[in-house]
């Protein structure tokens, strides 16, 4: 280990925290762990990690302590007790942007700096930076500037803002996203399978097509920040519609549920009842606001 490289402490070890801890162990960085069941930490010895005995000693090792465990109450019970006067608390922990904001009082209740943290990225990605991997932080944003080359080891850090919630925030929605996504994937194999298609031919085209279709997600921030949903629209909401049917009625004679995209295109279907067939499908996002 480099002696001016920076140490701090992980707690945690499972999938992702192990990735995490091998990337700063890869680094240089002096690395001290814990784990609920020591025996996950006995791998990283060899590496020129310490395991601490107790979460109250591996807290005090360094300032800067990373928490990478199973849930937001995970976190409030393994910290129970800690010290975490003048610490560096990064929770990287998937929880709620609620979650962050209740914990980042916690932290400062117990005399510690806070950044909530939200993963971008799955385990063999970690530490590989032609992975594309990047990690949200939300807090303290001096904390996220003096620590930002120990947080680079494992993936590119973007701070979303001083409020705690998010990075939670942030993630959630990217993730939403990409559940829409998968279920506009599912469909479309669906529709093919009982055909002589390749799957595996049909994956470029379709892959090619969505990564196209993705630029839409400017046109809709920039109806969303104007307050003018018909600007710069192609395809009008009139017009998708009545293309749903096409696409509900194909779904019928290949013998597919529609079940993926019926909920979408109901709120389509109200947003042009209530008089905005010149719009594209941006006022969905008002229908859906509670």
């Amino acid at each position: 280990m480099e002696e001016n490289t920076p140490g701090l402490t992980l707690l945690g070890l499972g999938a992702m925290g192990t990735a995490l801890a091998h990337a700063w162990l890869a680094a240089g960085h002096r690395l001290t762990v814990w784990n609920r069941t020591p025996g996950r930490a006995k791998q990283l010895v060899g590496r020129g990690a310490r395991i601490a005995p107790s979460v109250a000693e591996a807290v005090a090792a360094n300032r800067l302590v990373v928490a990478c465990l199973l849930d937001d109450a995970s976190v409030g019970e393994t910290l129970d007790g800690a010290d975490l006067a003048g610490r560096d608390v990064v929770n990287l922990t998937t929880g709620t942007p609620a979650q962050g904001r209740a914990r980042a009082a916690w932290a400062a209740e117990r005399g510690a700096r806070f950044l909530d943290g939200g993963i971008m990225a799955v385990p063999p990605m970690i530490g590989v930076p032609e992975a594309g991997a990047f990690i949200l932080y939300s807090g303290s944003r001096d904390l996220f500037d003096e620590h930002r080359d120990t947080l680079a080891v494992p993936a590119h850090p973007v701070h979303v803002g001083e409020d705690a919630g998010f990075a939670a925030l942030y993630d959630v929605a990217l993730l939403s996203a990409m559940t829409g996504m998968f279920a506009g994937i599912s469909h479309a194999f669906a529709l093919l399978r009982r055909e002589e298609i390749s799957p595996r031919g049909f994956a470029p085209m379709l892959a090619g097509w969505l990564t196209a279709m993705t630029s839409s997600a400017y046109s809709t921030a920039d109806q969303l920040e104007s307050g003018d949903y018909t600007r710069n629209v192609t395809s009008n909401l009139a017009m998708m519609v009545e293309g749903n049917a096409t696409m509900l009625r194909t779904a019928e004679e290949q013998g597919v549920s529609a079940e993926l995209l019926t909920p979408f295109m109901t709120l389509m279907e109200r947003r042009l009842a209530d008089g905005h067939g010149d719009e594209d499908t941006t006022g969905v996002i008002d229908l859906i606001l509670r």
